[in-house]
């Protein structure tokens, strides 16, 4: 049995049963956790100079997220 490295671990949350990575719900991008505290906040992997991993300029690329995907801030329309 191969087990999940600690990072695998803190980057997921179960959804209906199952371990899952946490993504964001407006662009679907990979989110990591960034705070060890009760109520953790996830930010885009990767970003940096308002782009994420990818390259790709998002509206809440910089913004912190809840376990589900979704932006804690409002994004201007």
């Amino acid at each position: 049995m191969i087990h999940a490295t600690e990072s695998e671990v803190r980057n997921k949350v179960v959804r209906d049963g199952q371990s899952a990575p946490v993504t964001c719900a407006i662009c679907g991008c990979r989110l990591e956790r960034s705070t060890t505290d009760e109520l953790p906040t996830w930010f885009h992997f990767g970003r940096f100079g308002g782009r994420d991993a990818r390259g790709d300029r998002t509206v809440c690329v910089d913004l912190p997220h809840d376990a589900l995907g979704l932006a804690l801030v409002a994004i201007p329309a």
